[in-house]
């Protein structure tokens, strides 16, 4: 028997369904999802046609005390400049032009409609 997910993974999960989706449809081609490396991962991996863009989604069922987007501090981004740097290596790409994105997803209940917002070029290497 299948153990139970905990709710927070699965509302990350629909965020991460929700970007995805968002993406796609600003033609945006998504290449691989949850890439881990080490203890390290990012949600999306993706491709604008001149760009490969690595994004951190980040997702709440409310936003009284901060954006979603605020929770990406300075250690996730170090670890996403990682995990990029991996998977460049791994596919001998390093080298190629980067974007480091976050994804805000606010999932309001009662709320069909979710609200997205996406911040291109939300940092740089630090």
């Amino acid at each position: 028997m299948d153990k139970p997910t905990a709710p927070h993974i699965q509302l990350g999960r629909k965020g991460e369904d929700l970007a995805a989706a968002w993406l796609e449809s600003h033609e945006i081609r998504v290449l691989e999802r949850n890439y881990h490396f080490e203890k390290a991962e990012v949600d999306i991996i993706a491709y604008n046609g001149k760009q490969i863009i690595f994004a951190e989604v980040k997702t709440r069922t409310d936003n009284r005390f901060s954006e979603p987007e605020d929770a990406v501090n300075d250690d996730k981004k170090k670890s996403l400049m990682k995990v990029a740097g991996a998977w460049l290596y791994e596919r001998k790409m390093e080298g190629a032009p980067v974007r480091f994105d976050i994804i805000s997803v606010l999932l309001k209940p009662g709320d069909a409609d979710p609200e997205i917002k996406h911040f291109e070029g939300a940092f740089w290497y630090l």
